[in-house]
């Protein structure tokens, strides 16, 4: 993997893509090459360059200086390409099958060269289909586990770590968190969007000062809380899968962060998926939620019990708190993804895919009380059958 540094920004096109693959000699000499900017994202350009004859191929992500979604009016810093490509470096020592291998990175270009994952399917398009990726939970509760528990005070020595979160300051892809995810959907903010027929739902959401008064509180975590190196946007869309296979995607929000957020965040999704569906098809989703927690407990212990480089590792009683405080905030930042994807700035198809408007509608009121209630009642929810009996409850609100 090679790093470079000399180059001057300028965004790249199809054709010099291209160009910077051959001229990186990351396909034989004289092959034909297919280019493809694919980028359906918010915030950067992809490419997908592919060799014609036998369709070996690599991603190239270049970082754009502003959001897509809104344009040059919203400016960004391009060192988001190096944090995203830092994470997964970083990742990779601890779960290498479960990212895509970074063959070369450009700092001054805001560019970063993968693996290509182009026989896997974006998880929330698969889940959105109907497939439910049987490996998909097991895959992701070990991602966290181990990156969390390598990169926090527990698994690294607190010098190191005070080091690495040097690595990974990152303010301007923390403050989209922290206006999109935290503060605009509970305010009269221009960013929001939702649907006229919701008003009334996120008027009441708006006026909710006992709701507010706890997203703050969450809010706070984030802005606080470093406990781990986290992945910042830990949804269906940044995973790849297929029956066998998970490949996690897109740190570029990656800072040190609560334990307990890219879990909520992923529990979110998976209930977004959830709820999206007829109640007798919503188990494979309630399965995947236990399996992501049962495996990360189970080995985040397990790391714990063996590796951990705390004084307190054998004090009775701490494992637990620490794990029981991740899974309460976890459930505390699944209620707010849920409210944010519902009526925020950034939306998922789970939701806005429903062709019948009026389920559509009915199914995101329901996101948003589900995701109510998990914000207040986040302290009481200690196990996730009673998770389950939220979302059966909301739907009949």
């Amino acid at each position: 993997m090679a790093i470079s540094q000399q180059a001057i920004y300028e965004p790249l096109t199809e054709s010099t893509a291209v160009a910077l693959a051959n001229r990186l000699r990351l396909f034989e000499e004289g092959k034909v090459l297919k280019c493809e900017e694919i980028g359906d994202g918010n915030l950067n350009l992809v490419f997908h360059i592919t060799d014609v004859k036998n369709e070996h191929g690599i991603i190239i992500k270049q970082a754009l200086p502003y959001a897509k979604v809104v344009g040059e009016s919203w400016p960004l810093s391009l060192k988001r390409a190096t944090i995203e490509a830092n994470a997964l470096l970083s990742t990779a020592d601890y779960v290498p099958s479960l990212v895509p291998k970074v063959y070369y990175t450009d700092e001054a270009l805001a560019i970063t060269v993968m693996e290509d994952l182009s026989h896997l399917q974006i998880s929330r398009a698969g889940l959105i289909e109907g497939h439910n990726f049987p490996l998909l939970s097991e895959h992701i509760g070990t991602f966290l586990a181990k990156t969390l528990f390598y990169t926090s005070d527990y698994g690294l020595e607190p010098t190191k770590k005070k080091l690495l979160v040097q690595r990974f300051i990152n303010p301007d892809l923390c403050k989209i968190t922290e206006d999109l995810v935290f503060t605009d959907p509970f305010f009269d903010i221009d960013t929001n969007s939702f649907e006229e027929q919701l008003r009334t739902n996120v008027e009441e959401i708006w006026k909710d000062t006992t709701l507010k008064l706890e997203v703050a509180k969450l809010k706070q975590k984030f802005l606080t809380q470093a406990d781990a190196l986290v992945h910042g946007d830990l949804h269906t869309g940044s995973i790849f899968a297929s029956n066998t296979e998970t490949k996690v995607i897109d740190p570029e929000f990656a800072y040190f962060g609560p334990l307990g957020f890219d879990l909520g965040q992923f529990i979110a999704n998976l209930l977004l998926n959830a709820i999206s569906r007829d109640t007798e098809n919503r188990e494979p989703l309630y399965q995947h939620i236990e399996k992501t927690w049962d495996v990360f407990s189970t080995t985040f212990s397990a790391l714990w019990k063996n590796e951990a480089v705390d004084s307190y590792r054998d004090t009775e009683g701490f494992l637990e708190f620490i794990l029981e405080q991740a899974f309460e905030d976890a459930i505390g930042f699944a209620g707010c993804e849920l409210i944010r994807r519902t009526i925020g700035l950034a939306h998922v198809a789970d939701l806005d895919g429903i062709k019948d408007f009026a389920v559509r509608i009915a199914t995101k009121q329901q996101a948003l009380r589900l995701g109510r209630e998990l914000i207040l009642n986040r302290k009481v929810i200690k196990e996730l059958g009673t998770l389950r009996n939220y979302v059966e409850k909301t739907a009949k609100e």
